[in-house]
């Protein structure tokens, strides 16, 4: 995904109603098609390997759950061309239950950086009055922000925002980043 990830800002796009599983679209900022990924249902240990486009020819990217359905669950990023490792997410538990919470982790599982929804209040909200209400993230390593994850509201198709902010590359690698929405995209947006 090296070649794609060169803008700071992508779309990924998830069809509500899909039959047995999700279908993804990651789009750059041109509207132009950059990544694709099929959930399938009913897995315990997920597995998402993100495409170039819906042929399926050529993997970009590897998301894998490290262990069966774990609630503070890491999912290791891996280069689908070279086999590396770019990283990990870790959901963070029992923080997740009030207020989405995700860490991000280096190829060596050191902690750098934070994905969390923006409010306690508004997460409160979305959990047990409506979920009409978009989530929005913040990333951040340290103290600087990172990137920004909004979701648009739309009832029959998921659609969020990712935004790098400048500077962000030199704190973190993009294909992260991108990992950290497809999974806001597959896991959190089972809750709603």
């Amino acid at each position: 995904m090296n070649d794609a990830l060169t803008q700071d800002q992508y779309l990924i796009r998830r069809k509500v109603f899909t039959f047995l599983g999700a279908k993804f679209h990651v789009y750059d900022s041109g509207g132009q098609v950059i990544g694709f990924s099929r959930q399938k249902a009913f897995k315990l240990k997920e597995d998402i390997r993100v495409y170039s486009d819906e042929s399926e020819k050529e993997e970009r990217l590897l998301i894998k759950a490290r262990q069966i359905i774990d609630f503070s669950a890491a999912y290791d990023v891996v280069d689908a061309k070279s086999g590396s490792k770019v990283g990990a997410l870790r959901r963070k538990g029992f923080a997740s239950i009030l207020r989405d919470s995700w860490e991000f982790l280096d190829a060596s599982d050191r902690p750098i950086g934070m994905i969390e929804e923006d409010s306690m209040f508004m997460a409160l909200v979305r959990r047990f009055l409506t979920n009409l209400i978009p989530q929005s993230y913040h990333a951040k390593a340290g103290e600087t922000d990172i990137a920004k994850y909004h979701q648009n509201f739309n009832p029959f198709v998921f659609k969020l925002r990712v935004e790098l902010e400048p500077g962000a590359r030199d704190k973190i690698d993009p294909r992260l980043v991108l990992a950290g929405g497809i999974l806001l995209a597959a896991v959190e947006g089972r809750q709603n």
